[in-house]
């Protein structure tokens, strides 16, 4: 069973924790509780510039989550959608949550007309970039940052 896709809310937090912290552990970083908090509050604020998604399994288990934001470029009218954070837990990859949150990620980006939606992954990161070889394009520009 496709797992069912919904908004994060207010109620999810103690749930989102454990997945937020464990796409943090994946890459090996971490951040202060002060930008766990505020990011969490960011994507509950139905005004706010982040977005959250969960997925939820048959026994409506939070199983996975993904953030995403919009954001004016210089190369288009439209918006474009940043996909910052996606997380499956462990116990439920090949489940389709990966896939059906991005889906869901492109059905949002479509609903405000961006003309893209794009993300970033560690290029050693074999098992999700399969998933992202299927839903996306792979493009050949290298990341730089201060």
């Amino acid at each position: 069973m496709t797992p069912k896709i919904g908004p994060l809310e207010a109620h999810d937090y103690d749930a989102w924790l454990p997945l937020w912290r464990g796409y943090l552990d994946f890459y090996e970083t971490s951040v202060p509780l002060e930008v766990t908090d505020e990011t969490w509050r960011r994507i509950i604020d139905p005004d706010g510039p982040i977005h959250g998604l969960c997925a939820v399994d048959a026994d409506d288990r939070l199983i996975g989550i993904v953030h995403y934001l919009f954001h004016p470029v210089t190369w288009s009218i439209s918006p474009r959608c940043y996909l910052e954070d996606l997380f499956v837990s462990p116990d439920a990859r090949r489940s389709g949550a990966g896939r059906a949150l991005i889906e869901a990620v492109y059905r949002a980006a479509d609903e405000v007309g961006a003309d893209q939606v794009y993300w970033l992954t560690a290029e050693s990161n074999a098992t999700a970039r399969r998933l992202y070889d299927s839903v996306g394009r792979l493009t050949p520009f290298i990341k730089y940052r201060r």
